[in-house]
């Protein structure tokens, strides 16, 4: 099923992103992490794709295949597109449609200097344009909250992202956001300028202080006081700092879903335990503009 068509169906949905084993003895068991995430039913799981070589298509394809025909859960793959060109675009493309996987979050990567960029698509919506010639993908776009890291300001930013709703993209999912002020903020733009997707936020409970300084400092995402607060006080205790992150998350949660958003796209690191948290946080939760399935 396409993701368009699930938002257009509801009020409000779950998903959650994973992300391929780096080794192939890891990928064995990967089913560890499926069995939890999909029993709490998401609306859609995705799958992050890295850059260079056959062997991270082969893993993003393999567990999104798992995904679908073992748990009975739509996939969404990711899909970049700097690093590649067009043939090799056209070959991915070819092994989703065989694997009956309807649904594309189009990329355009992250410059690296092991890999040489190709110059083909400078960006994603160069990308969705190329595929929406000869296949019936839905496809999802990324944004940014805080504006993205190449923009020179909100305006070019917003305007980019219209141009990425114009080529094709139904869905946006957020970056990582930690001020759910900043969100509502930014979908407002969004809404300003006619973008007309669905702008779903990210979000990223913190359970590593380490793992979310990096992730910040690549990213350009603002620390609001309260969450630095929380890092500062438990960094130093793993397990307080685990209950006190996914402790703000859900309360970002939360106040997002009061507040009317269509969605939540949840991080999950990898970690079960994270997206159950967050789903028996939400259990005895009335939304009444919703459907979350909050386990």
């Amino acid at each position: 099923m396409k993701v368009s068509n699930i938002y257009k169906e509801k009020n409000s949905t779950l998903s959650f992103e994973i992300f391929p084993p780096k080794k192939d003895e890891e990928l064995k068991n990967i089913d560890e992490t499926l069995s939890v995430l999909c029993e709490l039913q998401p609306d859609f799981i995705s799958v992050t794709f890295g850059a260079g070589g056959s062997a991270n298509c082969n893993r993003t394809i393999e567990i999104a295949r798992k995904i679908r025909k073992d748990y009975g859960i739509e996939p969404v793959v990711h899909l970049t597109c700097l690093h590649y060109d067009k043939k090799e675009i056209d070959e991915f493309a070819s092994a989703l449609e065989a694997e009956g996987i309807e649904n594309i979050l189009a990329l355009r990567g992250d410059a690296s200097q092991d890999v040489p960029a190709k110059d083909v698509f400078r960006h994603s919506s160069d990308l969705i344009s190329y595929l929406k010639k000869d296949h019936d993908f839905c496809f999802l776009g990324a944004c940014y909250p805080e504006c993205h890291p190449d923009s020179r300001d909100r305006i070019e930013d917003i305007k980019n992202l219209k141009k990425k709703n114009d080529a094709g993209a139904e869905v946006l999912l957020s970056q990582m956001c930690f001020d759910n002020d900043i969100f509502f903020k930014f979908s407002e733009s969004c809404r300003i300028a006619g973008v007309e997707a669905p702008v779903i936020p990210g979000i990223m409970p913190v359970i590593k202080a380490s793992q979310i300084r990096r992730m910040v400092d690549m990213c350009g995402v603002e620390f609001p006081d309260r969450f630095r607060r929380i890092i500062d006080r438990y960094e130093d205790k793993p397990e307080a700092l685990f209950d006190a992150g996914m402790s703000y998350a859900l309360s970002q949660v939360i106040d997002l879903i009061a507040g009317g958003v269509p969605g939540i796209h949840l991080y999950t690191m990898n970690k079960p335990q994270v997206a159950r948290r967050i789903c028996e946080g939400l259990k005895n939760i009335y939304v009444p503009a919703g459907n979350l399935r909050a386990c």
